[in-house]
């Protein structure tokens, strides 16, 4: 039976949040519907930096200590309003729409400690929204032992399937974290974190430019990269680790660039990104033929432009250049996630997460 999900999702950017609708049975996409965003105020984004900082110290992943509880109530009051400006913009009412997927907001992600914590009131939203919401995705996973992440592989391998084309193909969503998932035939799943996405060059551009993000990525178009730093970065033990693995988003707190020109750092920044792409492909058990690139990084002219000289022979293509939105793909992943967590349908899988089973997981509150 068809399904009309809705999807939110709030990345590792702490942009603001996407908001997706989708059509499906959990396995396979009817259609897509329309999407939608709601950015972060600097107040709210201020908010949750301190969160994420405050984050390290939880004692377990219900705590929600001072800063943590306010920065809840941020987010989940933010997702409402996205939601309700989202059906009210394209004339939906709430009996419409059969499940939301929730993801919340990620402050802490240390799987080897058996933690996740996503922060976001789903009662609250529950009842604010009036549709049923299924939150909590990554729980299950991690305490069967999973790395909990990534977790839009299964949307990606129902998306490639519709391209009907020769594999193995990769999709490479470049957020604040890098993940892939390699896709080769229906059964054939692998998916990993494989770096910093956006993260390192997005915290470089506010504290050297004052500014969110390198636009383009024409800043980095202007300097040279630094080959030796990003070859001693790449040192670290993750990039060697074969998949499944994951990564918080403050895991590379501690490489810092030196006293670098503007330029020169968005530009060493950006290649690391890429060359950390890069490093999976011998990991993986086929050369990929096709890399398509969704995420925040798709918008990176010169991050494509890298990814291209990287992985040549292999062709590299923004998601939105196949008729994807690539910008609102985590948010339909996780519409299609709760449609398949209501079916009772694996979520992830040892080559996804190292669960030892394929897992199902989500919890559902009701308005």
């Amino acid at each position: 039976m068809m399904m009309t999900a809705i999807g939110l999702m709030s990345g590792t950017s702490l942009d603001g949040v996407d908001v997706a609708m989708i059509e499906t049975d959990g396995k396979r996409i009817k259609g897509f519907g329309p999407t939608g965003y709601r950015a972060y105020t600097p107040q709210e984004r201020t908010l949750l930096r301190q969160a994420l900082t405050e984050a390290v110290h939880l004692p377990q992943r219900d705590a929600r200590p001072g800063i943590l509880g306010e920065a809840e109530r941020a987010v989940t009051i933010a997702h409402a309003e996205a939601v309700a400006a989202f059906t009210a913009q394209n004339r939906i009412s709430c009996e419409e729409i059969d499940i939301v997927g929730f993801h919340g907001q990620t402050v802490l992600h240390r799987p080897e400690r058996g933690l996740t914590v996503q922060i976001g009131d789903a009662a609250a939203l529950a009842k604010a929204i009036h549709i049923p919401v299924m939150h909590d995705f990554r729980a299950a996973d991690v305490a069967a032992g999973g790395q909990g992440a990534p977790f839009v592989p299964v949307y990606h391998r129902a998306l490639a399937q519709s391209l009907e084309r020769e594999g193995p193909i990769v999709v490479v969503n470049i957020g604040g974290v890098s993940n892939i998932t390699y896709i080769d035939g229906a059964d054939h799943l692998i998916a990993c974190d494989t770096g910093p996405g956006n993260a390192l060059l997005d915290d470089f551009m506010l504290r050297a430019m004052s500014q969110p993000f390198d636009r383009e990525g024409r800043l980095a178009a202007q300097g040279l990269p630094d080959q030796a730093w990003i070859e001693r970065a790449l040192q670290l033990p993750f990039f060697a680790l074969p998949p499944p693995k994951s990564l918080d988003r403050n895991d590379f707190a501690q490489l810092r660039l030196g006293a670098v020109p503007p330029a020169d750092g968005a530009a060493t920044l950006t290649a690391l990104t890429v060359a950390a792409i890069a490093r999976i492909v011998p990991l993986l058990p086929k050369v990929p033929q096709s890399w398509i690139v969704a995420g925040g990084g798709a918008r990176n002219l010169t991050m494509l432009r890298m990814l291209r000289e990287r992985l040549a022979p292999a062709t590299v293509e923004a998601a939105d250049a196949l008729g994807w939105s690539g910008d609102a793909i985590e948010a339909q992943a996780f519409g299609f996630l709760a449609a398949r967590g209501m079916k009772g349908l694996p979520l992830s899988y040892p080559a996804t997460t190292g669960v030892p089973i394929p897992m199902t997981g989500g919890i559902i509150a009701r308005p």
